[in-house]
């Protein structure tokens, strides 16, 4: 017999089965002796006031053992001998629409120009000890994209429940901690993350599907009006080989990919500017903000995961927010090419580092970059990315200031130590930032003082550029149909293409951007 339960209670009961069937006993007047296994379905922190509670949705096996997986299981199909499409890019739009593909019987050829998720690691850590990018393999390139080695967050604001438990039920099912079922803001983790994306991978070959890595897409294969697959370089091999893969194709480049950006304005494939956000990732020690967040001096205490935040505010007619926060990581660069300087933010699973970070970011509408160019707001990333490669000394040593100075205009004339592994250099941001973004940032740091006490501190320091919070651009597609708004058998996806923001988002519109290539198939 099962049961289930909408309980409030206090951390130490939360996060401990034997506490959990202790307090059923005590209060729904349960048998303990009778409670085989407790399963949480659902979890959240309230931490609004100085006594935080957690509340728990679970299911009690009276009796009885779980006799199934905590997850729902989706079963993949023998696609060898079914009609190919062709997906570029293997982040998580790219492996989700694979997958998708296989469901609905057909074949996917995954085309990926950086290297598979292990062999990564090597070209990562090359960004450290040798300042050097290469831009075929890095924290945006390469199997999984930019979420594997860049936290592995799961949240998202979807109000489509359905579809958001289907991915996270997917990942569950390559290897996932079923936790991610259960939590508010489900993460996987950097170090978990890898071995699920390989294991999405070995899915995909073991169906009959193909994935290609070092392999980037050149050009479309174009017919008329109608897009009958691309044309790809080979790079495994010290001479490129040319390949060609025909089929319908599932564009899903990720918001980096600057050279596909490129050829589809020079092709004329109908895109448009797309706002952005830009600004700094913001580090405090963990701790600190743990005692922020949860009102106690002592911090998350024994059972408490490392606390998060998010701000909003508004400045000067424009958003400025909090954007990908990370408790308990690091801060990691993410340029993908030459005189490049990027930030982006990271967590282990079990988030134990003595820092917490996150993006904070102003919001640039096409309207603030002078022009009517599609690629302007591109340019204007990329001019910010050289300005602070320029204040980092031309390496991966990145400019930065402690926060309280930068508020006040003022030197730092040191810097606390930071997570960030290739170092940083103390740098006026207030000074040679575009003042567009620094005049924000430094009003709505103010504001975000005054709502969490303590948070406005020279304990934290900025860390300069965050630029890639997502696509310079929007590749126009059909509302509908998901096609592109001028050439059949192009399906833009996810957030390459300017259509979802993170890891669930564009798992989601690689899903629907599958379903739309089975329905086009099928017309034809």
């Amino acid at each position: 017999m099962t049961e289930e339960y909408q309980l409030r209670v206090l951390p130490q009961e939360a996060y401990n089965e034997n506490s959990l069937k202790a307090y059923l006993s005590k209060e729904k007047g349960l048998d303990e002796r009778t409670i085989y296994r407790v399963r949480v379905l659902k979890r959240s922190i309230d931490a609004r006031h100085r006594d935080i509670y957690v509340n728990l949705k679970v299911r009690v096996y009276i009796n009885e053992f779980p006799q199934d997986d905590p997850y729902v299981k989706t079963e993949y199909q023998d696609v060898n001998c079914r009609p190919a499409v062709v997906v570029v890019g293997a982040g998580p739009a790219g492996l989700f629409s694979a997958l998708k593909l296989i469901e609905l019987g057909l074949r996917p050829i995954v085309l990926e120009r950086g290297k598979n998720v292990r062999d990564r690691k090597l070209d990562i850590a090359s960004i450290t000890k040798a300042q050097a990018v290469d831009p075929e393999s890095n924290y945006c390139f390469g199997e999984g994209g930019a979420g594997a080695y860049s936290d592995g967050k799961l949240y998202t604001r979807s109000k489509k429940r359905g579809p958001v438990d289907k991915i996270l039920n997917v990942f569950c099912q390559h290897g996932a901690s079923p936790s991610i079922l259960a939590d508010a803001h489900p993460h996987i983790g950097t170090d978990k993350l890898p071995r699920v994306i390989e294991n999405m991978r070995n899915t995909i070959l073991d169906c009959g599907g193909e994935v290609h890595f070092q392999t980037k897409m050149t050009s479309f294969i174009i017919d008329g009006d109608k897009v009958v697959g691309v044309e790809a370089v080979d790079n495994r091999s010290a001479i490129a080989v040319k390949r060609t893969f025909h089929g319908p194709v599932i564009l899903a480049t990720g918001h980096s990919a600057r050279d596909v950006y490129r050829y589809l304005a020079e092709a004329g494939v109908e895109m448009e500017a797309k706002g952005i956000a830009v600004g700094v990732r913001l580090e405090h020690p963990s701790h600190l903000i743990d005692q922020i967040q949860y009102h106690n001096k002592n911090g998350k205490g024994k059972y408490l995961p490392t606390a998060e935040y998010a701000f909003v505010t508004q400045a000067q007619g424009r958003g400025v927010y909090s954007f990908c926060m990370c408790p308990g990581g690091f801060v990691i660069p993410s340029a993908t090419g030459p005189e490049q300087i990027v930030t982006n933010g990271m967590s282990p699973a079990n988030r134990g580092t003595q820092w917490s970070n996150s993006g904070m970011v102003v919001q640039l509408n096409p309207e603030d970059v002078e022009g009517d160019d599609v690629l302007r707001i591109l340019r204007y990333q990329e001019q910010l990315e050289r300005d602070t490669w320029q204040q980092g000394n031309r390496k991966q040593t990145a400019p930065a200031q402690r926060m309280a100075d930068f508020v006040n205009n003022r030197l730092s004339y040191d810097l606390p130590k930071s997570s960030y592994a290739p170092g940083l250099i103390s740098s006026p941001l207030h000074f040679w930032m575009p003042s567009f973004v620094t005049k924000r940032l430094q009003e709505a740091f103010k504001t975000f003082g005054r709502q969490a006490h303590g948070f406005l501190t020279n304990e934290a320091v900025m860390i300069a550029s965050e630029t890639r919070t997502s696509s310079p651009v929007r590749i126009l597609r059909d509302r509908e149909r998901l096609m592109h708004v001028r050439l059949e058998g192009l399906f833009p996806c996810a957030e390459g293409a300017g259509y979802a923001g993170g890891i669930v988002s564009a798992g989601i519109d690689g899903e629907r951007c599958a379903e739309m290539v089975s329905a086009y198939l099928q017309q034809l």
